[in-house]
């Protein structure tokens, strides 16, 4: 799981594990697909609305193409909103979709098939809630994916009433859509995938979380809703790298009040006591060969952790089983290898991640943190 040896193949072969499974399929497996893609109803009782920001950080020039003399973003958010009608938001638009799918030379399904994806927030949704009453959370997708992919999670906890900011990590992903119209690839993708690599993605993604939180919580907010945002209560995880990246953005960033990180290795060690909450959430996937509830990563970063904290695993997962990519590879009729659906792996995901918020950000105990659970059985504790 965070064995470096196996790290390259994680980030590119796990990371598009839809790819894969689409370009082993068949012609005969697409068409008979399901032909529209989407993503599970939210559990919560709030509406969910969702609106995407275009951010410029003009203090620093673009890591991965410095020409570019300031780091340019696209964030998602999603929160609480009034119960009413309107069009729901696009997942990805068709150029996304395309930058992920095409170069794979899929045969059969639609490069933009991605951009018909059904989902559940409003677009431009009225905001609901008290003045400074709402937690934020700060979701990093993992590397080469969209932030589109943690879109179930984030529309979940909105429903709970969270606010969630998902992060696109310019040039660190398929690709991204601006609004004036510009589309940036993956520049990142061309760079030596070695041990510095991984660090300074990392520490990026945690520069970026920071620049987020300024222009959500700062004197001249971002989004016409930030005041309703309660900047005591901030988390901030995410899937593969960008939860590898939790303990960086704690570490360099005290607004941060807790973190999480489902299935992805830590590439910037700990070196000093992080006294708060952290979940450790992976993955324990058929016909491993290295011993249950282990990672080369994780372990000297546990001792660091002097908060609350748990090491979960999902007996039977797979990487992208806890994403929107393993989602749509079971609602193609896809085999990525897991034991456990996607859709099984994503309630898992929502039931603990959102546990522990409620817990870590709401001082709500939640007793399914403090032992096994019958009603999920695949979840092992691990420390």
């Amino acid at each position: 799981m965070g064995d470096k040896k196996r790290r390259p193949v994680r980030a590119i072969a796990a990371g598009t594990a839809l790819v894969i499974a689409l370009t082993s399929a068949t012609v005969a497996d697409a068409a008979d697909a399901e032909p529209v893609p989407y993503l599970p109803k939210p559990t919560g009782r709030y509406a969910v609305g969702t609106t995407s920001l275009y951010l410029k950080d003009t203090s620093r020039p673009d890591p991965w193409v410095p020409s570019v003399p300031y780091r340019e973003l696209m964030v998602t958010l999603f929160y609480p909103a009034e119960h009413g009608g309107g069009p729901t938001a696009r997942y990805l638009t068709p150029a996304e979709s395309t930058a992920l799918l095409e170069p794979e030379g899929i045969e059969g399904i639609p490069p933009d098939v991605l951009s018909t994806t059904r989902t559940n927030a409003i677009q431009d949704a009225r905001p609901v809630g008290r003045p400074h009453g709402m937690p934020l959370v700060v979701l990093s997708p993992g590397y080469t994916k969209p932030r589109a992919t943690l879109s179930a999670l984030a529309e979940d906890l909105a429903s709970h009433g969270y606010g969630v900011a998902v992060v696109g990590h310019t040039y660190e992903n398929s690709g991204t859509s601006f609004p004036d119209g510009h589309f940036t690839g993956c520049a990142s993708c061309e760079v030596p995938h070695d041990e510095a690599f991984w660090a300074k993605l990392a520490r990026g993604r945690a520069a970026d979380v920071s620049f987020v939180l300024d222009e959500l919580t700062g004197p001249h907010p971002a989004w016409r809703g930030a005041g309703l945002i309660d900047r005591t209560r901030i988390a901030m995880g995410g899937h593969s790298v960008g939860g590898g990246s939790a303990t960086t953005a704690l570490a360099t960033d005290s607004r941060i009040r807790a973190g999480f990180d489902i299935d992805g290795g830590t590439d910037v060690p700990l070196t000093e006591e992080l006294p708060r909450p952290f979940l450790f959430l992976g993955k324990y996937p058929p016909g491993a060969t290295y011993p249950r509830c282990s990672d080369p990563s994780w372990e000297p970063d546990w001792q660091w952790l002097t908060g609350w904290k748990r090491w979960l695993q999902v007996e039977g997962a797979q990487h992208a089983s806890f994403t929107d990519i393993g989602l749509f590879s079971d609602q193609f009729g896809l085999d990525f290898g897991a034991d456990v659906s996607s859709a099984r792996v994503q309630a898992i995901t929502r039931a603990y991640v959102g546990a522990f918020l409620d817990q870590s950000l709401r001082g709500i105990p939640r007793p399914l943190l403090e032992q096994p659970s019958a009603d999920y059985p695949e979840v092992v504790f691990c420390r």
